[in-house]
């Protein structure tokens, strides 16, 4: 969906309303807000479902049988009564209290769901101004939203999540864990069929990406999966809950302090646990927990005062306790717990010891919207093959990120699918990695094919002719003769490109040809944009000569003529170039693409260097040492570093390269987001001082 950062904007602003309209803190209408993502998230599935279903349903006598509840589970969506539909609440007839038809619509899902029953905010709304209350029900039916699907919902709801994380809506943000770091989790264990649990599961972001790989695969998670979880905080085990049916996922989610309750020990032992644990919990009572069976290591550090130091290795005790024998767990933890000493160091030694500690992945910091600090990503795997029995693989991401805002980063896809290619290589599934390099070449030179530049030139040649007219020398002849002979060039060899092959020779090779290509699409980009700012130049040199051509009239009549006259000519040359801009930025044939001329150019560039990124490192499509990224550990060299398992103690310090790459517009973009997000931070000083001074008088 086009602009959907836009709208998730405005979805935010208006729906941050109702806290202004309402007697509620942050934490207070953190749940009555996200009621409202829920319903239009459970109505945008519900609708795609049904259209479907419908054209499946038998019949009998021509008379077709009735939508059940279990159609949409089937198909990993929610059920809504009539009176739970969106599109019902929108168009509530005036004088009936849009209250008491949210508490309505919640009341008729909570009756088709025993384990949503009594979590959905309904009392709630009986606090909001019905009015404002309206006004959000139908901006959150805004007509692009009505089309969207699920996916574009998905991340709707994702986007409300960061920002009450981001504003410390609730428990200080520690019920979301940011997408890209659960994706690169999910990637790296791969959840395809068993039992999933996380006994900190927060908002239940593990479930809902271990169910979006099952479903990439074409299979349902609800067939192959089941879900268990533990929480403390009754809030967020509501809203975990309500993520779960939304999308469609049936788990078992149990209040529980995990240090001193196990509510799921039946049901185990599990094929996978994922985790965003507590970091550096200090308070946790050891005789509670000295006879627990999860503890198998130990505990770790005592205090006089009876207390676990730090719970880090508690929870490590825990994960590697809840695997089955062909189990695998993902897990993120505080940077500083893979080299802790002391006691801590006893449990790590003894977890390294088992061979089932399998990946360690370091993150750079930022990724978090509520703490700054580092981190890093745990694997463990019960079932590793014997010739890696004895060794871990240490990869240090911290310098793979993208930046998303001022204070966070993330993973791009890419970065996510390139961190992963590397555990192929350690798991020995090299096709996998062949095929990803194979995929984005090929991508590569589609764009490369897709750059359309006829409309571009068209365009740029009628306003060169209109500025060479009325500007003589001063129209930028030379630079459009340039882009001319340079788009001929890049279309010439974009034509001569072929389907990338499956071998890795092959590939290296085809990566070589592309590379030039890659060069001449980084300078038409900038001839571009240059042709674009002398066509400006021209357009205000235009400008200038009418006016003085005006001040030179001698009498008023002679100045009307000459001023009516140069406004159409600078009226036709704004025209002009904007037609120009308008090719620039023209569709190349694919509607639904919204692709770009320099679009395509940079998009092909992307791509090949996602390429050139991983054949640079893996050359030979094997598993290699990479200086500052990758190595491979085995348990000697591990016990020689105190069996420390920080991945930066041993892949080294990448070399430095000379960036050849520099990008002005990403630099600038950045520097935007620097000072957006200072500016943002100085209005709300600015209200929070004001606010203190009001209390002063």
């Amino acid at each position: 969906m086009e602009n959907i950062s836009n709208i998730e904007k405005r979805l935010w602003s208006s729906a941050d309303t109702l806290r202004a309209n309402s007697n509620f803190a942050s934490n207070e209408y953190f749940m009555p807000v996200m009621g409202l993502i829920f319903l239009r998230h459970a109505y945008s599935r519900f609708l795609k479902v049904r259209y479907e279903i419908i054209p499946n349903l038998p019949s009998r006598g021509g008379v077709v049988r009735e939508l059940t509840k279990e159609d949409f589970s089937r198909r990993g969506s929610i059920y809504l009564r009539p009176e739970a539909q969106f599109d019902t609440l929108v168009g509530l007839p005036d004088g009936e209290s849009a209250a008491t038809a949210l508490i309505t619509a919640m009341e008729s899902i909570e009756a088709d769901y025993e384990t949503l029953k009594g979590l959905l905010p309904k009392q709630e709304y009986a606090e909001l101004d019905d009015d404002v209350l309206r006004q959000v029900l139908r901006i959150f039916n805004d007509p692009a939203l009505q089309k969207a699907d699920g996916d574009v919902f998905g991340r709707i709801y994702e986007y409300f999540l960061t920002q009450f994380a981001d504003q410390k809506a609730h428990d200080n943000g520690e019920f979301f864990t940011p997408v890209s770091i659960v994706e690169t989790i999910v990637n790296v264990i791969e959840p395809t069929r068993g039992k999933v649990i996380d006994p900190a599961c927060g908002s239940g972001g593990m479930f809902v990406q271990s169910a979006h790989f099952v479903e990439a695969m074409k299979a349902n998670p609800n067939e192959v999966l089941t879900f268990y979880g533990m929480e403390k905080n009754p809030t967020t085990i509501r809203l975990a809950k309500m993520n779960l049916a939304v999308h469609g996922l049936d788990g078992d989610i149990e209040k529980a302090i995990s240090y001193y309750e196990d509510p799921h020990q039946d049901q185990g032992p599990f094929d996978y646990v994922m985790a965003n644990p507590p970091f550096n919990v200090d308070e946790i009572d050891a005789e509670k927990m000295k006879d627990d069976k999860r503890l198998s290591f130990g505990l770790p550090g005592v205090n006089k005062a009876g207390k676990v130091s730090n719970g880090n290795y508690v929870w490590m005790s825990f994960f590697h306790s809840y695997l089955s024998s062909r189990g695998r767990a993902g897990i993120v933890m505080s940077s500083q717990t893979s080299s802790a000493g002391g006691k801590e160091a006893d449990v790590r030694q003894a977890l390294v010891k088992t061979g089932d500690v399998d990946i360690m992945i370091a993150i750079r910091g930022n990724f978090f919207y509520t703490r700054t600090v580092p981190c890093e990503l745990w694997f463990f795997d019960k079932a590793k093959p014997e010739h890696l029995h004895d060794k871990v693989l240490m990869i240090d991401a911290r310098h793979v990120f993208r930046k998303v805002t001022r204070k966070v980063y993330d993973f791009s896809p890419e970065q996510m699918r390139n961190l992963t290619a590397i555990t192929w290589l350690y798991r020995g599934q090299s096709e996998r990695f062949t095929a990803l390099v194979q995929d984005y070449l090929e991508t590569a030179r589609t764009e490369a094919a897709r750059a359309d530049f006829t409309g571009l030139r068209d365009a740029v040649d009628e306003a060169v002719a209109f500025f060479v007219h009325h500007l003589g020398a001063e129209a930028p002849t030379e630079a459009a003769q340039r882009l001319h002979a340079d788009c001929d060039a890049f279309a010439s060899a974009a034509v001569n490109l072929v389907a990338p092959p499956a071998e890795i020779v092959a590939l290296n090779d085809r990566l070589t040809v592309m590379q030039p290509l890659g060069d001449k699409a980084k300078a038409l980009i900038k001839e571009i944009d240059v042709l674009t700012k002398l066509l400006q130049k021209a357009q205000d040199a235009l400008v200038a000569k009418g006016e003085k051509l005006i001040e030179a009239q001698a009498n008023e009549a002679a100045t009307k003529r000459v001023t009516i006259e140069m406004r159409k000519i600078a009226s036709e040359g704004k025209k002009l170039l904007a037609a120009m801009v308008e090719a620039r930025v023209a569709l190349t044939g694919d509607p639904a693409a919204q692709l770009t001329v320099t679009g395509s150019l940079k998009r092909f560039r992307y791509f090949e260097s996602q390429a050139h990124w991983l054949l640079s490192r893996f050359p030979e499509g094997v598993l290699c040492d990479v200086q500052g990224l990758v190595k491979l550990v085995d348990h000697n060299e591990l016990a020689k570093n105190d069996y420390s398992l920080t991945p930066g103690r041993y892949v080294g310090v990448a070399p430095e390269v000379e960036d050849d790459e520099f990008d002005f517009e990403e630099t600038l973009r950045e520097i935007h987001l620097e000072l957006d997000g200072l500016n943002s931070e100085a209005a709300e000083l600015a209200e929070v001082i004001a606010k203190n001074f009001e209390e002063l008088l």
